[in-house]
């Protein structure tokens, strides 16, 4: 059996398990999320000095974790922050910088980046979106490796903090994992900050 159509088959399943996740705990599964992410910002962001941290978050699609709530607390105490665009397909993503309330434009495959006028940002600390993750901190995504090629960019041009962002359900033992694959730092779920080791 093939790592593709192994992952094929752990997407199907996290894809249902995300949406029952969204079902059962609304937004009571975001507020937890927000907690937990602003408990653990002072720790995430030390290394970059802390408030001075740029951090990119994301436009959510379909069910995934809304992390706009956060990113609104976090630049409210002076978080620059950024959102990503995707540039071509096979390419690393590129983040420009964006603010609570500033307009957006929509890209390819349904997402949402801040007008092309922005300015670039290279973000310190990234919260990325994911279909599965696992405990050593790999994550299974929509398979066009966006995230895989944007970290691995980040990691070869200096240090970066990644945050892979859940609903605890979508928790599995352990996922099939190509060289490609790049783990993140942290995974934040409505019920813990687990700091990968």
């Amino acid at each position: 059996m093939s790592i593709d159509f192994t992952k094929s088959c752990f997407r199907k399943q996290a894809i249902r398990k995300r949406a029952e996740a969204v079902q059962v705990l609304g937004d009571d599964g975001t507020r937890s999320f927000f907690q937990n992410l602003l408990e653990t910002w002072s720790e995430v962001s030390k290394p970059y000095a802390g408030l001075e941290a740029i951090l990119a978050g994301y436009w959510p699609m379909s069910d995934e974790m809304d992390v706009r709530p956060a990113m609104v607390a976090l630049d409210r105490i002076g978080v620059l922050q950024a959102l990503p665009e995707v540039v071509a397909k096979n390419r690393p993503l590129r983040f420009r910088a964006w603010a609570s309330g500033e307009s957006l434009e929509e890209g390819p495959y349904g997402t949402f980046h801040p007008l092309v006028q922005a300015p670039l940002l290279r973000p310190d600390v990234v919260l990325v979106p994911l279909l599965a993750f696992d405990k050593r901190g790999y994550r299974l995504g929509w398979g066009g490796g966006y995230y895989d090629r944007t970290l691995q960019l980040l990691r070869k041009t200096g240090d970066v903090t990644a945050i892979g962002v859940a609903y605890a359900a979508q928790e599995v033992d352990d996922l099939p994992v190509d060289d490609y694959d790049e783990p993140v730092d942290w995974i934040i779920t409505e019920k813990q900050a687990l700091k990968i080791t």
